[in-house]
């Protein structure tokens, strides 16, 4: 599961003690004119209906309910992450709007949920910043321009994204994310537990071309040094390298999983789970693509993690990426202004498998717990208690 080079230990660790529709298209061959005039005719709400519900009682058939509690869920998560990208762009907005976490004159902070992409691309029919107009609207009024992107998450990622109302601030805040002025942390469940439990991974990162049975491109490590008969020697650092660093620390472990709190300090593409994966051998829980490096293919879980959470190992390709963006604090944009400190509970998905696995909540949010699948958050300024 190591990446190229990560045998090497360039690793440094320094120690330290978140009303979907259907779009129905009916085909029709008439074989008379009556049949023909019937088929012209426009179908009314009642034969929609009625061909909706037929519709829905022939997957409830063919798809028998699965008995276990958590498959359920993951089927349901599954049907989720496919209909969004099948709702109605003012569906998708309201949606958004019901997860505010924050709201100013400047700066609007939602909840992203899991599965949606922030930006267009191929194959994807519908993205956060196609609603963009639609949200402003309704939170500003019909006459409300859209808002503005201020950073990015992945798509499984979840949790705090911020939002501007005028492109000029938009603008500082992506500067103070490019400067480093941003505070950030995640929560992540990962497979195994690391080793110490608190550190920094200190590792360049590259994107390379993954030789296995599909050829793809992935973000791996690029260690600094190796090791030459017992002594530590610096390497030639690839020009295409990127600096990364990442905090961590374990909030709550078991024998066969944790939950962390990382702090990346560099902001390089899927840092977190490159670092985590490569560097410190605990992948995410659902993650999918870096959990081995030679090939795309669904994640290996241990027998007692699958156990606990009640799923066999070909269901596994359904469980999602348990990568959530707890907190962000962000530096005053004006004078006069304090730093914002922004909290954004984890998914319904994400506490359910903390509990599964025998991982606790930290005291902080632990109240909070059992309203993490509500779609809201809390923000705080400095110095204030949550």
């Amino acid at each position: 599961m190591a990446a190229p080079g990560c045998s090497a230990p360039g690793l440094w660790v320094r120690g330290s003690g978140q009303c979907l529709g259907s779009l129905f298209t009916l085909y029709s061959k008439p074989l008379c004119s009556a049949a023909a005039a019937a088929a012209s005719r426009p179908l009314d709400a009642q034969r929609l209906a009625e061909r909706l519900r037929a519709q829905k009682q022939q997957q409830k058939t063919k798809e028998p309910a699965p008995t276990n509690p958590v498959q359920r869920r993951v089927r349901e998560l599954v049907r989720f992450t496919e209909q969004l990208q099948r709702v109605h762009p003012n569906v998708l907005a309201k949606a958004l709007s019901r997860g505010i976490v924050h709201q100013d004159k400047d700066l609007v902070v939602i909840n992203k949920p899991y599965g949606l992409p922030v930006h267009g691309g191929p194959g994807v029919k519908l993205c956060i910043s196609d609603v963009l107009p639609v949200l402003a609207k309704i939170l500003h009024g019909p006459k409300a321009k859209p808002l503005h992107l201020c950073h990015r998450l992945d798509k499984e990622t979840t949790g705090v994204m911020v939002l501007a109302w005028e492109k000029e601030v938009a603008h500082q805040v992506q500067e103070l994310f490019r400067t480093r002025q941003v505070t950030k942390k995640y929560w992540a469940i990962t497979v195994r537990v690391p080793v110490p439990e608190a550190g920094v991974v200190d590792i360049p990162i590259i994107e390379k071309e993954a030789q296995g049975q599909q050829h793809h491109h992935k973000m791996t490590l690029s260690p600094s040094y190796r090791v030459d008969d017992g002594k530590m020697v610096r390497v030639r650092s690839s020009r295409n390298a990127q600096l990364a660093v990442t905090q961590y620390q374990v909030l709550s472990s078991s024998l066969s999983a944790a939950l962390l709190e990382l702090q990346p300090i560099t902001g390089i593409k899927h840092q977190l789970r490159v670092h985590l994966s490569f560097g410190l051998d605990c992948p995410v829980l659902g993650d999918h693509k870096y959990s081995d490096w030679n090939k795309l293919a669904p994640q290996k879980l241990s027998a007692g993690i699958l156990k606990k959470l009640g799923l066999q190992q070909s269901k596994a390709r359904h469980l999602p990426l348990h990568l959530h963006a707890c907190q962000l604090t962000l530096p005053a944009l004006q004078p006069q202004k304090e730093e914002l400190t922004l909290l954004c509970r984890p998914p319904r998905y994400f506490v359910n498998s903390l509990r599964r696995l025998g991982l606790k909540m930290p005291s902080r949010d632990h109240s909070a717990g059992d309203e993490a699948a509500q779609p809201g958050a809390q923000s705080r300024r400095s110095g204030s208690l949550p």
